[in-house]
């Protein structure tokens, strides 16, 4: 990858162990998943969809479906919408949820401080989309060669941020949700 959010390989097996206790498709059919655990996995899937929806929708404006008046208020809204909430949830995340499951959980310290790695690779990769977006959005009607360039550039710089926010996601449900699961969300909120 480039200036986006570089790739990295899963988290190993030995932060994985409640993860195995815990697995993924058990999770929604589980009585015990708790509010938290459920409004985490919501706000994941809606960071997964919003990401889509942006690569889709500038892919359409390449293959020329939508003009750019049309897309450059789209795109800005999206964009921006991405920005904000990205932000906003690693802000609650680092602050609060990470230093709580740091103490309740020690083997899992590695594991959050991968995740805290790879909030600040994807605020740089965030970066790189706003200064892409921008492009996008500033160039003229007139320009529809220029317009087009500027695009491929965001488009390609927003399908590697997706691929580093995709693992980023999964590996942190992974060690979140399993969290949650084995120590019971009312046990953890009130500090262990």
């Amino acid at each position: 990858m480039s200036e986006a959010a570089p790739a990295r390989p899963a988290l190993c097996e030995e932060l994985r162990f409640l993860a195995r206790r815990h697995p993924r498709a058990t999770w929604t059919g589980r009585a015990d998943l708790g509010a938290l655990a459920r409004f985490w996995l919501q706000r994941h899937q809606a960071f997964r969809e919003l990401d889509t929806i942006i690569v889709s929708g500038s892919q359409a404006a390449l293959d020329q479906r939508h003009d750019p008046a049309r897309l450059r208020s789209w795109l800005g809204r999206h964009a921006q919408l991405l920005l904000w909430q990205l932000e906003e949830h690693h802000q609650v995340e680092d602050r609060h949820y990470f230093p709580l499951f740091r103490r309740i959980e020690p083997r899992l310290a590695a594991g959050f401080e991968v995740l805290e790695r790879d909030h600040e690779a994807l605020h740089a990769a965030l970066a790189v989309i706003v200064q892409r977006a921008n492009a996008v959005l500033t160039h003229g009607d007139d320009d529809r060669a220029g317009f087009r360039s500027a695009l491929e550039r965001f488009l390609h710089a927003q399908r590697e941020l997706g691929q580093g926010l995709l693992r980023h996601l999964d590996d942190e449900e992974d060690l979140v949700i399993p969290l949650l699961l084995e120590r019971g969300e009312g046990s953890l909120l009130e500090g262990g």
